[in-house]
């Protein structure tokens, strides 16, 4: 199978990343067969499902789609499926309660899921604050600030001489007596390199900020009010934090789990580490993206093709459920039960470029809005369609499905919109739905820098197009309320959530960046997290000009 042309950078990353090697590190297989590979063991679960099934119709299906690189899963399915960690989900939540068996159980599990490339996410607010006591040895206990500390420190040992580094989402309840601890913490810029941080926000402490009350902060244990505070105070805070390291982003936990599909098994209190997936203890999910660029033909939509992909990557993403090894029980069984999935997209700022509509639009918005709810009907199609052959996911019957009237449905959750990252290197694609960072960049992978530039533009520029900055706007020249407004787009058809950094000018103030907190707040967003420039002294990407190679 003839495969697409890929970018320096993108084979950079494929040999770094995911070209499988032999004992002595030697790449033993080309990008071919890695598609290969990876398409062949998924389609290999159709036959748990059909006996006469042709797996070989199937795996040269997942393949074209994978070669042509119009749809990829997640980093850990390119790197591990038929390798002997077989494991293939990107996101993971786990269980954190007030005892040390718990914790250190949890931390087990964690490094036997970043082995594996997995991320994990957890909800750090059952533990007694700061200061409490500890019976029977009547000692006190550090909080969960110094937990997450601990936890941090287990992943900087594990992530040595790894190929995918660990990463961890932390949330605490903005409730929870140690709050200021956990959005300052990182402020000391030695501290929680391995954790990104979110505050679980509910609709009363927004209500209190907008009202200008205190907010009560409560036990974990007990239940009681210890203390009082100024909402207006604590969000101010949050935005300075924020301001200074990216950290913390926001949870809107309340609108997070009103579309939790399974209320009776549990509350929704954590997500995956970039915040896109909000999930169960114990809970895993299996993403993919669809390219955007991919589906533009004379500078007009496919519709068809769209459709055609996302029943393609239905299948493949709930195949991928069913032929993952888990190195945690407990995950897959909570994992087969709810067979939550992922379907989100990349290239959105490539489509626009493509199309002649500036980011910062309502013409972008308006299609936005239509591209997702066109995945989202296709994704439940396809979802019904499967569960007529395979069956309904195991606690269907315990979701809010039945009482909506759905008869079929294959997955808990059909959508997410992830950042996408280095699969949308691979594709040589925007990432996600953000805008083109920059059009030419200096980008650091591991302890390297190199030099990129965005494909379309070096295209035009080589044809002797006119570049437009109407079009060929950066994620700096995009005033933040349109970030947000993109991202509000995205999220009206999204069953979880979508992963988005609204990126900020260096000059941007702490009130601004509160202001955002509160437009996010307003606009049915699950979350929110921002970065300003060079607000990081190492940040992945800085703009430059590939002519001189001088940094901006």
């Amino acid at each position: 199978m003839t495969i697409c042309n890929f970018t320096p950078l993108a084979r950079e990353v494929l040999e770094k990343r995911y070209l499988a090697r032999n004992y002595r590190g030697e790449i033993i297989e080309t990008p071919d067969e890695l598609f290969s590979r990876v398409a062949g063991v998924v389609a290999g679960a159709d036959r748990l499902f059909d006996a006469g099934a042709s797996v070989r119709k199937t795996a040269a299906r997942f393949e074209e789609a994978l070669t042509s690189l119009s749809f990829l899963p997640n980093s850990p399915c390119l790197m591990n499926a038929g390798r002997p960690l077989g494991q293939l989900a990107a996101c993971f939540v786990l269980p954190v309660e007030d005892n040390l068996e718990s914790i250190f159980q949890s931390l087990k599990d964690s490094a036997l899921i970043h082995r594996t490339g997995g991320g994990t996410g957890f909800s750090f607010g059952r533990l007694r604050p700061s200061g409490d006591t500890i019976f029977p040895a009547s000692g006190v206990t550090g909080g969960p600030v110094s937990f997450i500390q601990l936890f941090d420190a287990a992943t900087h040992l594990i992530d040595r001489n790894r190929v995918r580094p660990g990463a961890n989402m932390g949330v605490l309840p903005v409730s929870h007596p140690d709050i200021r601890d956990f959005v300052t913490v990182k402020r000391d810029r030695r501290l929680l390199g391995n954790f990104n941080l979110s505050v679980a926000v509910d609709d009363g402490f927004i209500a209190c900020v907008k009202a200008g009350r205190d907010y009560p902060l409560i036990h974990p244990r007990t239940g009681a009010v210890v203390d009082r505070l100024s909402a207006a105070e604590l969000l101010a805070e949050m935005a300075r934090s924020a301001w200074e390291t990216g950290d913390p982003g926001i949870l809107f936990l309340d609108r997070i789990n009103r579309a939790n599909p399974t209320p009776v098994i549990g509350r929704l209190e954590a997500t995956n580490p970039c915040g896109e997936q909000p999930l169960l203890p114990y809970e895993s999910c299996t993403l993919g993206s669809i390219n955007l660029s991919r589906i533009v033909n004379d500078e007009a939509v496919d519709c068809e093709k769209l459709e055609s992909l996302v029943h393609l990557a239905v299948h493949f993403l709930d195949n991928v459920v069913e032929v993952n090894r888990h190195p945690v029980t407990q995950t897959e069984e909570w994992s087969r039960m709810n067979r939550k999935i992922g379907l989100g997209v990349m290239g959105f700022a490539d489509m626009l470029i493509l199309l002649g509509i500036p980011y910062q639009s309502e013409r972008a918005v308006v299609l936005a809005e239509e591209i997702m709810a066109c995945i989202q009907r296709s994704a439940v199609a396809a979802s019904g369609e499967l569960a007529a052959r395979r069956g309904n996911f195991p606690a269907f019957h315990q979701s809010v499905f039945p009482a909506r009237g759905v008869k079929r449905r294959r997955n808990a959750t059909l959508t997410t919109v992830a950042p996408t990252g280095t699969i949308s290197l691979l594709a040589g694609a925007s990432s996600s739905v953000e805008p083109v960072f920059a059009f030419e960049v200096q980008r650091r992978i591991g302890n390297e820098i190199f030099m990129d530039e965005h494909p379309i533009y070096a295209r035009y520029r080589q044809e002797g197009r006119p570049i437009d900055p109407g079009i060929f706007q950066t994620a700096w020249e995009v005033p933040p309320h349109w970030h947000l407004k993109i991202q509000a787009a995205f999220q009206k058809y999204t069953d979880n959530a979508v992963s988005k950094t609204v990126n900020l000018p260096e000059h941007i103030t702490e009130e601004q960046v509160r202001e955002l907190f509160l437009q996010a707040a307003d606009m049915n967003l699950k979350g929110i997290t921002v970065y300003r420039d060079k607000s990081l002294p190492d940040q992945i990407l800085s703009a430059c000009s590939l002519k001189n190679e001088e940094c901006s």
